[in-house]
């Protein structure tokens, strides 16, 4: 993802998300962490043609890595864009030499649920009307990645969508 990016993304989030949108800022702030060899941020897009269908970021700290978002047009929901982008995170976390990647999600989100469990995510708690203003409680998931593993990316693939970081 790169700031020209940002009006298409902001574009799908106010769809996906219309009570809890991240603002232009919060995007913007999010990219100021992803270049160069201090960063510790890592966002994507995923594009058919001209048209944005999906976007994903994770931030990392030390050994841990926490996904921020991934969001795929509805019209794409179940063709598999969601496991591409969460692969491309799990890479990122990798790189970054996460031990751990954690993530929170709506309890009301069984679909982006059952994605988290089939990449190896546990539900660990609960955090208490963590999505404002409708006060909806999130599940914290965690995926403890094995040194001897490599990535914890399996491979999913969409055709004719491409990922861009």
């Amino acid at each position: 993802m790169r700031w020209w990016d940002i009006d298409r993304v902001l574009g799908l989030e106010k769809d996906l998300f219309p009570e809890d949108a991240w603002s232009r800022g919060m995007f913007w702030s999010e990219l100021a962490h992803s270049r160069g060899p201090e960063a510790t941020r890592r966002y994507v897009v995923a594009e058919e043609g001209e048209r944005l269908v999906g976007y994903a970021g994770l931030a990392s700290a030390g050994d841990l890595a926490d996904v921020q978002t991934i969001a795929v047009a509805r019209d794409y929901w179940g063709t598999g864009l969601g496991g591409r982008l969460l692969t491309e995170l799990l890479r990122a976390a990798t790189v970054f030499e996460c031990a751990e990647v954690m993530l929170e999600c709506r309890v009301d989100n069984v679909r982006a649920q059952k994605l988290y469990e089939r990449f190896g995510f546990e539900a660990i708690g609960f955090r208490r009307g963590y999505y404002q203003p409708g006060n909806v409680d999130a599940l914290v998931m965690r995926l403890t990645t094995k040194p001897d593993s490599g990535s914890a990316a399996g491979s999913t693939s969409v055709q004719g969508t491409e990922i861009n970081g």
